[in-house]
């Protein structure tokens, strides 16, 4: 088994759980911003889902016997800022979550992006338990993502487009 494959494993867990508590930081200030009932309802989930993943990224690094710290995970860090940008600026409500919404897919493609990498390495290393629960975080994130696509095509982005000044 190769040091440097293990190294890079680890190196990946540090960078999501760094976006995870990142995520955790920015998720209430995109509730609050949020207008729509159903929208403010999923980022509220996300938040308690993303506490999960946290705690499920705990177990993995002390079944790894490693220590429970991230790597400044840049790719998060830029995300979460253009999700701040659009909190601040002024926009009319359905407009608003329309964004809101664009930010929050572009965050959870990036965490499938990464957690479907992680669980293909720890199965190559051999981890599959590791791999399973790598597994579960990545399907929530999907469900995620696709819930944030039907309130996007079945309210938002209607009432976002019949919008008028």
């Amino acid at each position: 088994m190769s040091k440097e494959f293990r190294d890079l494993f680890v190196d990946e867990l540090r960078d999501v759980y760094s976006a995870e508590n990142q995520i955790l930081k920015a998720l209430p200030k995109m509730v609050k911003a949020a207008q729509n009932k159903e929208l403010k309802q999923a980022f509220s989930d996300h938040l308690a889902a993303s506490k999960v993943h946290v705690e499920r990224l705990n177990g993995i690094f002390t079944s790894l016997g490693l220590a429970k710290k991230g790597k400044l995970c840049k790719g998060m860090e830029g995300l979460l800022e253009e999700g701040a940008e659009v909190i601040g600026e002024d926009l009319p409500g359905a407009v608003k979550d329309a964004a809101l919404i664009a930010a929050a897919q572009r965050v959870e493609h990036y965490e499938m992006a990464a957690y479907g990498c992680l669980r293909a390495f720890a199965k190559a290393l051999g981890e599959l338990e590791i791999a399973r629960v790598l597994q579960a975080t990545l399907d929530e994130e999907g469900d995620a993502d696709r819930l944030l696509s039907q309130i996007a095509e079945f309210a938002v982005n209607l009432e976002a487009s019949n919008f008028s000044d």
